[in-house]
């Protein structure tokens, strides 16, 4: 507060020496010399008129200038506050946007997965009870390999004792090939069921793998996207906050705008000997009494330099 009285008490009196030598040295006629030339006389009298009038347009420039900066700024300031608005309704769709993305992908692998565990534990449990029944049947095939071995002991010693006919021991024999080669052929078949379902898991484990990596290379795109977008965000603030010091100047501009006419204001009412009327804060009533002022002093030139040329004529 002392500091902005300082500057107003230096801006006062600077405006006062400045309108004291304005219109102390120009718009206050001086005392004509006795030589006896009224044209001259006249003619100065037009001159400081002239000064006076062209005094006038400028401060009317510059009043519309002050309210076409004003109608600007306003409208610049409503522009930048919709477009922080839309900015940061822009951030909050995209979150919300990569949240529930993350949220689907999330769910759509877990479902994914269940499946895939579902569908390898049931073949599991098929290939399980294969071999189950593959090892079931072998140790009855070995049970009645050692229950007919006494069988077959006997049957050669019998031979030994007793002959037998050539053709029935060939039969025998074909049987017990036929019966060892089904085996084997079971064996095998269920080996390359084995396989088949090894390579299906080997697939499916692959295909698990470039779905997580796919996954990952998305998250990461996203994860970019997220930091282009924070990075906007940053640049855009980044302007905001020069937008704001620069409105900041713009209103201390104005302020001291404002206390130029007011002093201007005062020194009139000053020259005038009378109170101040106008309100402080409506600077269009100040300048308007400072323009009347004006117009009352070219009045009163007018008057003088008529009153000189009476004479002439």
């Amino acid at each position: 507060m002392e500091v902005a009285g300082d500057t107003c008490a230096i801006m006062a009196v600077a405006w006062e020496e400045y309108f004291r030598l304005v219109f102390g040295e120009k718009v206050l006629p001086k005392p004509l010399e006795q030589t006896g030339d009224g044209s001259s006389a006249l003619q100065l009298i037009l001159e400081k008129k002239l000064e006076l009038a062209a005094a006038d347009q400028g401060l009317q420039a510059q009043k519309k200038e002050f309210r076409s900066t004003m109608e600007s700024m306003n409208q610049r300031w409503t522009e930048l506050e919709q477009k922080g608005q839309a900015l940061k309704g822009t951030v909050i769709c995209f979150d919300k946007l990569r949240k529930e993305t993350e949220t689907r992908l999330a769910v759509r692998k877990a479902a994914e997965e269940r499946r895939r565990t579902r569908n390898l534990d049931g073949e599991l449990l098929r290939l399980r009870a294969q071999l189950k029944q593959l090892r079931l049947q072998r140790a009855r095939l070995q049970r009645k390999v050692q229950r007919l071995e006494p069988c077959a002991r006997v049957l050669e010693s019998a031979l030994e004792l007793r002959p037998v006919e050539v053709s029935d021991l060939v039969a025998r024999f074909e049987s017990l090939v036929d019966t060892q080669a089904a085996l084997k052929l079971a064996e095998q078949k269920r080996q390359v069921e084995m396989e088949a379902t090894r390579a299906k898991l080997l697939n499916l484990r692959k295909v698990r793998q470039d779905e997580m990596l796919r996954l990952s290379q998305q998250r990461t795109q996203l994860c970019a996207q997220l930091e282009e977008a924070r990075e906007l965000t940053q640049q855009w603030e980044t302007k905001w906050t020069e937008i704001q010091n620069t409105a900041s100047e713009k209103t201390l501009l104005l302020g001291r705008a404002r206390m130029a006419v007011l002093n201007l204001y005062q020194l009139v009412r000053l020259k005038q000997g009378r109170r101040q009327i106008v309100r402080m804060e409506d600077i269009e009533g100040q300048l308007e009494e400072v323009k009347l002022f004006i117009m009352s002093v070219s009045a009163t030139l007018a008057s003088c330099a008529q009153e000189l040329a009476h004479p002439a004529s």
